[in-house]
C-alpha cells in the first residue's frame, strides 16, 4: 500500500464518497481530519498532495467503510464498493 499514498487522486476520494453517500464533512469527521483538508485533497487533479498521515487516514477510513481503491499500472484509477451480498459496485472517475 505505500505506493498508493503517491497515487491516490482527488477524483478517487470524491467517487468513494459518492458510492457510500458521505459528504466531505462525514469523511472529515470519521477520518479525524478537517473538512478543509478533505476538500483541498479532492480539488486536486492527479495525485493528492497531502501528508502521508492524512492520506493514510483517508484511505483507512474509506477502506473501513467498504471502499477499495484501484491502481492500474497504466495509470488508470478507480474505486470499488464492497457490500454484504458479495457483489461489487464500480466507479471509475473521469480523469479527462
Amino acid at each position: 500500500m505505500p505506493q498508493d499514498f503517491v497515487r491516490l487522486t482527488g477524483a478517487q476520494i470524491r467517487a468513494a464518497r459518492a458510492l457510500i453517500r458521505w459528504s466531505a464533512e462525514d469523511l472529515a469527521k470519521r477520518s479525524k481530519l478537517g473538512t478543509a483538508t478533505i476538500k483541498r485533497a479532492e480539488a486536486q487533479d492527479g495525485p493528492v498532495k497531502a501528508t502521508t498521515a492524512n492520506v493514510q487516514s483517508i484511505i483507512n477510513t474509506l477502506n473501513f467503510a467498504g471502499v477499495d481503491f484501484i491502481f492500474e499500472e497504466n495509470g488508470g484509477v478507480g474505486v470499488i464498493l464492497r457490500n454484504n451480498n458479495g457483489f461489487m459496485l464500480h466507479s471509475t472517475p473521469n480523469m479527462g
